[in-house]
């Protein structure tokens, strides 16, 4: 494969964000395929015609420094690629704080590697109910439903996150808590103006020391928009580095398509229904609890794993065993089943589990990413037992902090999208050469994905 074949090359937050962008770029006709790490040219040379590739990391869930230690080296490999576009993919709820996630180091590490003019900053992603209107984010409840939209610092479950609870939606105060360069701002005045008017805009707003420029957006007609200002910059010899969610693969994948560089995807697999599913879950969402329930009131077993115990340092062969065991049962008797470490914010584990590692002398942040680590390899471990004693064909797995982990302890390689779900959450077929997992559907979602029968859709194979 000629590298210079790449329109963008993405490095994803997390796992369920990764998957995210992955859908966007393959909606827009663009094929991509999304990897646990930056690719080697053998790797790359497996999968032909690819014009875009992600690479699904771990970042949200690392304090700064140890951010740094890893996107210097893969900021570089994916700048080496020769795409146009480098993207740092966040949550579309902006998931970071000065002590974890830092999105404002991302943006340091990015502008040392990339030297370009500027930053752009794009988080509103309208198909996601992402909205973002004089700087300030809006969030609807829940992806891919009708739920009630809100100012972020409002929002029921982001201002409850129990890693980077929000506390202000402006973005522009937000980043500033993370990072020393200065953030402009195109609003959604200046982004409505004809393009012309919004080119000299952006111009005037790099001049005046700008280092990273937000921009708003209410609709895809915005999204447009700011491709069109963005690719403007954009070269295979000098790579622009940008920040935000899947909205920049929006805006740039339909300006592309206005280009006929690229056409939409329209014809996807019937991907059909399959006997059972087996979810793992790590999210604390109250969207992802009422989808458990949902999910257990029509017929799903559930699992739940002692969380106490396995932060305790308990033995974790001892411990999943029997987790997999029951779980294995209920597949090879034709019922979905869920196994899971907690239903909501509220679940009693959550508390019991974060006083253990307290008692372990741990400060806040180490019992964060620690959790994350722990209870994303425990869930990756049972997904694994289950599909090497099973015949089971889909797998789901839930949860933004911990999803990462549990694809890296499948031992997953790569994905590339089979067919939407929901927005956010494709259908995708996993790579994992010698692994259980190798050829499997699977199905990542983040907390704040999806209606509450969304185990039942993934169940029936329905896309959208």
């Amino acid at each position: 494969m000629s590298q210079n074949n790449l329109l963008l090359a993405y490095y994803g937050d997390d796992f369920t964000g990764s998957t995210d962008a992955l859908e966007f770029l393959s909606r827009a006709g663009i094929k991509t395929v999304l990897f646990m790490e930056p690719p080697t040219p053998a790797q790359l040379a497996r999968y032909e015609g690819l014009q875009a590739v992600g690479v699904a990391g771990l970042t949200r869930s690392m304090p700064p420094d140890e951010m740094e230690q890893v996107l210097l080296p893969a900021f570089a490999a994916l700048k080496a690629l020769g795409a146009p576009h480098v993207h740092y993919k966040v949550c579309s709820t902006f998931d970071s704080s000065p002590q974890i996630g830092s999105i404002g180091r991302a943006a340091d590490v990015g502008a040392s590697v990339f030297q370009a003019p500027f930053i752009p900053l794009l988080v509103a992603a309208p198909a996601l109910g992402r909205y973002c209107l004089f700087g300030n984010l809006f969030a609807r409840m829940g992806i891919g439903t009708q739920g009630q939209i809100y100012r972020l610092d409002r929002h029921p479950s982001m201002s409850r996150h129990p890693v980077t609870p929000a506390d202000e939606s402006d973005l522009r105060l937000h980043l500033s808590k993370q990072t020393q360069k200065k953030v402009g701002l195109l609003d959604i005045l200046q982004i409505s103006q004809l393009i012309e008017q919004a080119q000299q805009t952006l111009e005037k707003t790099i001049a005046d020391g700008a280092d990273i420029v937000l921009f708003d957006g209410l609709s895809q007609e915005h999204l447009l928009q700011v491709g069109q200002l963005i690719d403007a910059y954009a070269s295979s010899n000098r790579p622009l580095f940008s920040i935000g969610s899947s909205g920049i693969e929006m805006a740039l994948g339909g300006y592309w398509e206005i280009l006929d560089k690229v056409t939409p995807a329209s014809v996807w697999r019937n991907t059909g229904k399959v006997e059972a599913i087996l979810v793992v879950s790590g999210s604390c969402s109250p969207v992802t609890a009422k989808q458990i329930e949902a999910a257990l009131a029509n017929g799903f077993a559930g699992i739940a794993i002692d969380t106490t115990a396995l932060v305790a340092g308990a033995d974790i062969e001892t411990l999943l065993a029997p987790y997999i065991q029951q779980a294995s049962a209920y597949i090879q008797q034709g019922r979905s089943v869920i196994v899971h470490t907690s239903i909501g914010g509220d679940d009693s584990r959550i508390t019991a589990a974060h006083q253990q590692l307290l008692s372990k002398g741990l400060n806040e942040q180490a019992i964060r990413t620690q959790s994350a680590q722990l209870l994303g390899t425990a869930l990756g471990r049972v997904a694994d037992g289950v599909i090497s004693q099973t015949k089971l064909r889909r797998l789901v797995i839930a949860g933004g902090d911990t999803s990462s982990y549990a694809a890296r302890a499948l031992g997953i390689e790569a994905v590339e999208m089979i067919a939407p779900v929901t927005p956010g959450a494709p259908l995708c077929k996993a790579y994992a050469p010698g692994k259980p997992v190798d050829g499997l559907e699977v199905n990542i979602k983040g907390g704040q994905v999806g209606d509450e029968n969304y185990f039942l859709t993934v169940l029936k194979g329905k896309p959208l």
